[in-house]
């Protein structure tokens, strides 16, 4: 074997033990789901999405042909992510997250759901711009197989694009309960057995809402790495009650979510990157707020 096709060897195999290794395949991991997951309602035809082909004057009968092509390029995109990603695809599983998280407004859903999804194109657009320093005109359509290299500075711009799609898909999500009060979530709610507790659904349905909206603001600043390891449990528990709630395509419901179980995850590899630059992590309440609650206490 030639010389420079072993040293390339023994960096490829010294790389896979990187931080930076284990960040770039939760990427791959996490789009692998969402679209995937997100594809396989396409394939089973599912009878919510006929209002989005309603919106470029489709029909019913012509959306439920059109669906398992749609949800099979879906099923394609994600399985490329997965084996073979490259910026291009990326680029466009970026834009078809945003289009279709804009349909829901779009068809009389309210911006609730535009805000809940934002992991849908946050995440692929945050995994393109994390690959893409530097790169040639003809990168966008090669495979990357490189291992992205993390300054301090752009470490921490990953982690405020990941907080906003934190933010953004809690208090979406919490503005299903609080504001807009959604049936399928005491459906959910009612499988957890909630109403164990003495309190009726729908109050519950409406506090956890507003939890979810405190939880989302605080992605914005606690700095914690159990609070994001909480974030994750969260959205994981949260979206596992579609199992005992019965819905259908309960399983791929669960595996379209990947993104949002990642994001707190990626936050916490990036934090563990910004340890290893010397960069110390901030306490779980952050200095200006603490300051806001010392100039609080001061008006007696």
């Amino acid at each position: 074997m030639p010389q420079d096709a072993i040293s390339t060897s023994m960096v490829d195999k010294s790389a896979r033990h990187t931080l930076e290794w284990k960040l770039h395949w939760l990427f791959r991991l996490a789009l692998f789901c969402e679209f995937v997951g997100h594809g396989a309602f396409g394939i089973l035809t599912k009878e919510a999405w006929v209002p989005y082909f309603g919106l470029f004057g489709i029909p019913a009968s012509w959306a439920m042909m059109l669906m398992p092509v749609v949800g099979s390029v879906d099923i394609a995109l994600g399985t490329l992510a997965l084996v073979a990603p490259t910026r291009t695809g990326l680029l466009y599983m970026g834009w078809w997250g945003l289009f279709t998280a804009l349909l829901r407004p779009l068809a009389g859903e309210g911006w609730w759901e535009f805000l809940e999804r934002s992991y849908n194109f946050g995440m692929p657009l945050l995994m393109l711009w994390v690959h893409s320093v530097g790169i040639r005109g003809t990168s966008w359509f090669t495979v990357i197989t490189e291992v992205p290299r993390f300054t301090v500075a752009r470490a921490q711009s990953a982690q405020l694009a990941l907080r906003g799609i934190m933010a953004s898909m809690l208090i979406g999500h919490g503005g299903f309960g609080l504001i807009m009060g959604k049936q399928n979530l005491l459906q959910f709610y009612g499988a957890a057995g909630l109403e164990v507790v003495g309190v009726p659904l729908p109050t519950i349905r409406a506090v956890i809402g507003g939890l979810e909206i405190i939880l989302g603001a605080l992605c914005l600043e606690v700095r914690v790495t159990g609070f994001f390891i909480f974030v994750c449990v969260w959205k994981l528990a949260t979206e596992f009650l579609h199992l005992p709630a019965q819905v259908y395509g309960a399983w791929w419901e669960l595996m379209e979510r990947g993104s949002s179980y990642a994001a707190p995850l990626l936050w916490i590899g990036f934090q563990q990157v910004l340890r290893a630059h010397g960069v110390a992590a901030h306490g779980i309440i952050p200095r200006r707020w603490l300051r806001l609650l010392g100039e609080g206490g001061c008006h007696d």
